[in-house]
């Protein structure tokens, strides 16, 4: 049997014992399709059937989560705790609070969480979990008691050198806050098992930043590798939450023009430049639509979803020189590329988790004259300032902004020259989907490999 068969023969195996799980099932696909190279190099992974563990969960929890809202009526949703693999330390990935979390996608994001954390080189396992219930719209009253709801289940699975979850989409710190008060009543203890805790009890620096700010340096490196720089150009950006805002706000920092955000209801292109400290305002302490941000920025224009063509997202229409999606899954598609394409863009930097199409993926790796930073390795930095909140947590200590930013790019810096020396090693200088995959899954299947069948 060849390697390609052996690889197509596990993908099968994945489709019929984790049936309807699209989401999953393209995450395993885009990975396991890349690390044919290193299969064919070493067969100890084959023998060790280290693609049969790996993409099997370690343990899977769900539960029912019910509390009362302001109506006096009960509410019921379901939690999970997906935990993926242990192999280099401790489980780690977010908690993700909205209407579309299910199964499907937290495998899918514990998996990815395997290889993005594996890259950062911290000693961090990898998790995911959530609920699917939703904020919006939710009072602080009520947000309270599912938090604490959900956490009378999750404090059996977690722990500062067990399972250490964050936040994620629908999860900032005001509910890891009710979660972690909650945590500290049921066990009696004051540790490090959540991150994105606040700043005067546990809480790290640059925490909220990290990814948006690790996005920006990944792709500065890619840049860099070519002899040029992000100053000057023109970059889309997806997505309002901190990803987005805070990718806007370090692009500034290197001389680059954000134009564009986007939420549900549509996307603002500002021409001048996205105002920061507007959109800061708006989605963090407002919490509303962008159509808000046009009433005091009069040259900036929102176009509604509803004037979107059907299968396309209207904000990779805008012309750039790159372009940063840093919302959800699947958001930029063939069409979406070939648009920001033919528009002269020449960069994407994926800010959120699997952004792109597989068939996205595929157009932007043939392009000989297009950088494509992948999601495991440049939204990397949310995940690796976790780690460093963990490890100052374990020294009682707390570090300076520039001390915990500095760290950060300099992960991100390793992250980059890990993944895009493992592309020359495998003889496809610059693919760093590739490059990614097989640094971030040859570490951890090492070190299965070295603690034998568990």
């Amino acid at each position: 049997m060849s390697t390609k068969e052996y690889v197509n023969g596990v993908l099968h195996n994945i489709k019929r014992i984790s049936p309807r799980q699209p989401i999953f099932f393209q995450a395993a696909t885009e990975v396991l399709t890349s690390l044919v190279p290193l299969f064919e190099r070493e067969g100890k992974y084959e023998k060790h059937s280290i693609l049969e563990r790996i993409i099997m969960p370690e343990r899977t929890t769900i539960f029912r989560t019910t509390y009362i809202n302001d109506a006096g009526k009960a509410c019921v949703h379901f939690g999970y705790r997906v935990e993926f693999n242990s192999a280099i330390g401790p489980y780690k990935g977010g908690l993700r609070f909205h209407p579309t979390a299910n199964l499907d996608v937290l495998k899918f994001l514990g998996f990815e969480q395997i290889f993005k954390n594996s890259l950062t080189g911290l000693n961090i396992g990898a998790g995911k979990g959530g609920a699917n219930f939703d904020p919006k719209g939710k009072s602080d009253g009520e947000i309270m008691r599912f938090c604490q709801s959900f956490m009378n289940e999750l404090f059996k699975l977690i722990g500062d050198v067990k399972d250490v979850p964050a936040g994620d989409i629908g999860v900032g710190g005001r509910e890891i806050g009710y979660m972690f008060g909650q945590y500290k009543k049921l066990t009696n203890r004051f540790d490090g098992a959540l991150t994105g805790k606040g700043l005067s009890w546990g809480g790290s620096l640059a925490r909220t930043e990290a990814t948006g700010y690790g996005s920006v340096y990944f792709a500065a490196e890619m840049l860099a590798k070519k002899g040029a720089d992000l100053e000057g150009k023109k970059c889309s950006i997806s997505g309002s939450g901190n990803v987005a805002i805070y990718t806007a706000e370090k692009l500034y920092d290197f001389g680059a023009l954000p134009i564009t955000v986007s939420d549900s209801t549509g996307y603002i292109y500002d021409k001048e430049g996205v105002d920061v400290a507007l959109l800061k305002r708006l989605k963090e302490v407002e919490r509303v639509g962008l159509k808000e941000y046009v009433k005091e920025r009069k040259n900036a224009v929102f176009t509604p979803v509803s004037a979107y063509e059907e299968g396309r997202n209207g904000v990779w229409d805008v012309p750039c020189d790159a372009a940063f999606p840093s919302a959800t899954q699947n958001e930029l598609n063939l069409e979406d590329i070939t648009t920001l394409y033919g528009n002269g863009c020449r960069l994407v930097c994926e800010g959120a988790n699997m952004p792109s199409t597989l068939e996205a993926i595929e157009f932007m790796l043939s392009k000989k004259d297009f950088l494509f930073g992948p999601a495991k390795a440049a939204n990397a930095g949310g995940v690796a300032t976790s780690g460093l909140e963990m490890a100052q947590n374990a020294g009682m200590a707390s570090w300076s902004f520039e001390e915990v930013d500095g760290k950060l790019h300099d992960i991100m810096r390793h992250i980059f020259k890990v993944s895009y020396d493992t592309s020359v090693e495998f003889g496809d200088e610059g693919n760093l989907v590739l490059g990614a995959n097989i640094a971030g899954f040859r570490k951890v299947a090492d070190a299965m490999i070295d603690q034998g069948y568990v």
